[in-house]
């Protein structure tokens, strides 16, 4: 029925099939939304005009919190005017712990439930009066919203960062920052994949295991070390499924790292595809992947240079915070990635372990 609905050479004579009588649609202009792409039909995409709106900044958040939706909250919940307001502080530990999304639904509904919480205060009037003005602060939000579901991550900026590597995706509630494990166990050359990844991802960690066997005598391992090893990538928060191309140069750069102990950067995070021979290819969503390295606390971020001109439209509040490096082959991504030129760290004892020792 959309199909038809939507394509100007049959709408002009749109058949009901309840009322067995013909319309004409063609002066008629649908609306559809959806959070995501993946699910709507390729014919059907093929009908219509894509609109893209990507999801709010963090302050464009705060913003729309403190001056629309928690005056409309409080309001509705017969609180007066002024009597109660939320500090600065609590506004952003809600959005940042208590909500994960790109729109500000979510927010609504927790400030909807502070706003409950107090009003039954004032009913009961057991902590504050209707006359009392009280400032709502992010140490009460515990008491009010309960524990935060969503917690800061965990990431040890001066830490030797060995096999891990800091990805950007882009999902239906926005840009994520997303670390790539790497594991060398002695083996017998077998690469496993875990972590809920599609196809098209697990066909990138392939190609970038098949990058670090290509570049194995530059990377200063043996040429056969791959037949001794086995390794494991994974990619955590298993449960949620992840696809796409755009982790091709993070996989790549965690492998290495764990192939040669090479640590990486903390603070920096990388997107982009990777081919056989260490190219770079660029990827979409990078406004969102770039508000998500600002948010987590990145200060740099890997582009391929495909994605130059996507640097133009980022706002000018993520655009001063992080730097950006264009990168178009993997030497490129190693030298702003790795804290040093991978090189002969391994002893000898590790040779008994089964781990690859430095060609040479």
């Amino acid at each position: 029925a959309l199909l038809e609905v939507l394509d100007p050479e049959q709408n002009k004579t749109f058949t009901d099939h309840y009322l067995e009588l013909e319309y004409d649609l063609s002066d008629v202009l649908f609306v559809a939304t959806a959070n995501t792409l993946q699910g709507v039909p390729e014919p059907l995409r093929d009908r219509m005009e894509v609109i893209r709106l990507p999801g709010y900044l963090d302050t464009e958040k705060r913003e729309i919190a403190e001056r629309f939706l928690w005056p409309r909250q409080a309001e509705q919940h017969g609180l007066q005017d002024g009597s109660v307001r939320l500090s600065a502080d609590a506004v952003h530990e809600i959005i940042e712990r208590y909500t994960r999304e790109a729109g500000v639904r979510e927010l609504n509904r927790r400030l909807s439930r502070v706003a409950r919480k107090l009003a039954r205060q004032v009913a009961e009037e057991s902590e504050i009066s209707e006359g009392e003005a009280r400032v709502v602060e992010a140490a009460d939000l515990k008491e009010l919203l309960g524990p935060p579901p969503y917690q800061p991550p965990d990431r040890d900026e001066d830490g030797d960062r060995v096999g891990i590597a800091n990805g950007l995706a882009w999902t239906a509630a926005g840009g994520e920052v997303m670390d790539v494990e790497v594991a060398i166990v002695p083996g017998a050359g077998n690469l496993r994949l875990t972590g809920t990844l599609g196809d098209v991802m697990k066909e990138s960690a392939q190609a970038a295991v098949t990058y670090a066997r290509s570049r194995s005598a530059l990377l200063g391992l043996d040429p056969h070390f791959h037949e001794k090893i086995d390794v494991h990538i994974h990619i955590p928060e298993g449960a949620t499924p992840k696809d796409g191309p755009s982790a091709g140069i993070t996989i790549a750069v965690a492998l290495i790292s764990a192939l040669t102990d090479t640590p990486t950067r903390a603070d920096v995070a990388m997107t982009g595809e990777i081919t056989l021979r260490g190219r770079v290819i660029g990827v979409g969503g990078v406004k969102e992947k770039a508000v998500a390295a600002l948010r987590t606390g990145m200060s740099r971020v890997v582009l391929p240079h495909a994605n130059a001109t996507d640097l133009e439209t980022l706002p000018d509040e993520v655009r001063e915070a992080l730097t950006f490096d264009l990168v178009t082959t993997m030497d490129e991504v190693m030298d702003a990635v790795l804290a040093r030129a991978p090189g002969q760290r391994r002893t000898s004892a590790d040779a008994g372990l089964g781990v690859p020792l430095p060609h040479g």
